[in-house]
């Protein structure tokens, strides 16, 4: 029996040894394998979730990222067609992980502040935001953030005076050196630089690259734009001398309340596109100097070319039109401390005024529009608002203010400016009388003037002026919302 058993069980051996060996082969093929598709494999990439009102070209834009390459990365079919809550992977962005929002940078923020505030490395902030250089964080710029690091921390900030050691400082303020050291990522306290703005550990709030004494700046309406006004408006605690300077010319920034300054700034309506420094200075309620500068953008408005007009050549010659222009801008280039206009403007005429701005019907001329004269290059803009209205309408005040000018000039025939405080001017012109003199104190309503066909005109009618910061600017927006 043992005899014919014993090969049996051999050859069911020999089997079970095989089947096991193909089974180790099998192992060891598939493990290589499995390393190189791991090696393949797509590298670790952030996410953005789509949001309510996102479009794919703008998720593109706001990433720095291109169209095609977001479209490809995705696998999208239809790039017009991306739902809500869609999770996008970024390209151009790896070795990051995580959800990424994006946030309106306000000014007062820098790359430092920024870093500091959201405990984000400045190398990575600089990679999210492919910034190559930390003039590019323009105020309104929109910073893209790991949504775990979205949160600014709560802290308080100090100035690093001029001749003034962070020793010095800590024990000023009573905090560790070495806290200061900490809070703001330094190598050490010999990195402290002054006029540095340090954050501490204490409560407060407020943009990370300013003095503590500003808790806020807003700009109203980013981006600037040709021909508009724009209000600046600063909250701080504390009594500060503060000045500016945008647009190469300086802003004039006034206390309004006891912790409210505010400036009233207008943009030229040939001026450029593109990125222009804001720069505030002054000096705290204890002494210390301060001067910071960012970026804000401006964009252009598409304002119309008006059909060339024949006028007087007297009235074009350089000879006559630049020391006119000059006595003119002189007029307005005094900022008076005392705002006397409340509320938005009034139409100086009268019209309707309710149904002059539903129909746009009443002006014979709109602000901004390109000029050619006697057929010469468009190199002029209309730098007021014309009203229908002939010779003998009454010409009204828009808003209390101080007659700074009533006089006959060539170009601008006979003509009126008010004052209305903080850089803010109202001026009529070619009018056939006038009602007021330089001195006189006028509320709004009051009749200032009668309409007329004198300077440089085509026919009768009253063109008005608006001045901010040493600007025209549409008027049409002072009658349609209040400033400041």
């Amino acid at each position: 029996m043992s005899s014919t058993r014993t090969p049996k069980n051999k050859r069911w051996l020999g089997l079970l040894s095989a089947l096991t060996a193909l089974a180790l082969l099998v192992i060891v093929l598939c493990l290589p394998y499995t390393r190189a598709a791991a090696q393949q494999g797509e590298p670790e990439r952030p996410v953005y979730v789509v949001q309510e009102g996102d479009a794919l070209w703008v998720i593109a834009q706001r990433f720095g990222v291109s169209l095609d390459d977001l479209v490809q990365l995705n696998a999208i079919q239809d790039p017009n067609q991306v739902p809500v809550g869609t999770r996008l992977l970024i390209p151009g962005l790896e070795g990051v992980s995580g959800e990424l929002v994006t946030q309106a940078v306000p000014y007062g923020e820098n790359l430092r502040s920024l870093s500091r505030r959201y405990k984000i490395e400045s190398e990575l902030l600089g990679r999210l935001n492919h910034l190559s250089s930390p003039a590019e964080l323009y105020a309104g710029y929109s910073l893209v953030l790991p949504q775990s690091s979205a949160t600014i921390t709560d802290t308080g900030r100090v100035i690093m005076g001029a001749d003034q050691s962070l020793l010095e400082l800590s024990v000023l303020r009573g905090v560790n050196p070495w806290q200061f050291v900490r809070d703001n990522a330094l190598a050490g306290t010999w990195q402290a630089l002054p006029g540095d703005v340090l954050l501490t550990s204490a409560a407060g709030s407020g943009p990370g690259g300013l003095p503590e004494d500003i808790q806020a700046v807003e700009i109203d309406g980013l981006p600037l734009l040709q021909g508009k006004t724009t209000a600046i408006r600063l909250s701080g605690s504390g009594d500060m001398s503060l000045s500016g300077r945008l647009l190469d010319r300086p802003v004039n920034i006034f206390k309004d309340s006891s912790s409210t300054y505010t400036a009233i700034h207008g943009v030229h309506a040939l001026m450029e596109s593109g990125l222009y420094p804001l720069t505030l200075s002054g000096t705290l309620s204890d002494g210390t100097l301060f001067t910071y500068t960012q970026n804000v953008p401006l964009q252009t408005v598409d304002y119309p070319y008006d059909q060339p007009l024949t006028v007087n050549p007297t009235t074009i010659d350089p000879a006559v039109t630049r020391p006119e222009d000059a006595q003119w801008n002189a007029l307005t280039d005094t900022a008076t401390p005392d705002k006397l206009w409340v509320g938005k403007f009034r139409l100086p005429s009268p019209l309707d005024e309710a149904y002059c701005l539903e129909t746009n019907e009443c002006w014979t001329s709109m602000y901004g529009n390109r000029r050619s004269y006697n057929g010469g290059p468009y190199n002029s803009f209309h730098t007021g608002l014309d009203i229908a209205g002939g010779s003998g309408t009454r010409i009204y005040a828009p808003a209390a203010g101080v007659v700074v000018f009533a006089g006959p000039l060539t170009v601008r025939g006979n003509a009126t400016v008010i004052d209305h405080g903080w850089g803010v001017y109202t001026a009529y012109m070619h009018q056939s009388d006038f009602k007021v003199k330089v001195g006189d104190r006028v509320e709004a309503g009051e009749v200032i003037g009668i309409v007329g066909g004198t300077g440089r005109v085509e026919g009768p009618h009253l063109h008005w002026e608006v001045w901010a910061g040493g600007v025209q600017v549409d008027p049409l927006d002072w009658l349609k919302r209040v400033y400041p």
